[in-house]
């Protein structure tokens, strides 16, 4: 199987001060355990992450953008759900 025929992964890192994984890029990899290695040959170089998970391109399903309004509309009519009428604590860093 040629470098052009392995499937595209995507590469989510957690970083030391973050909480959740962030989409960092995408890669060729054969499997998926070659695409955790290259993931952090490739995106941890300087020691940024303390966990990777990878994920096969054609796995990813994604909402239209063209189609937002139609799909995020509904959450504007609660505007209970909108953090603006919350006080955070002092203290709180991670909300």
């Amino acid at each position: 199987m040629s470098n052009k025929e392995w499937p595209l992964w995507e590469v989510f890192i957690r970083s030391k001060q973050g909480l959740s994984h962030k989409h960092v890029g995408s890669l060729r990899a054969a499997d998926a355990e070659m695409a955790i290695d290259n993931a952090r040959d490739v995106y941890t170089r300087r020691s940024e992450g303390i966990s990777i998970w990878v994920v096969e391109s054609k796995l990813v399903t994604a909402s239209d953008p063209r189609e937002a309004d139609a799909l995020f509309d509904p959450a504007d009519s609660k505007v209970y759900r909108h953090p603006t009428f919350y006080d955070v604590p002092d203290g709180i860093s991670h909300m």
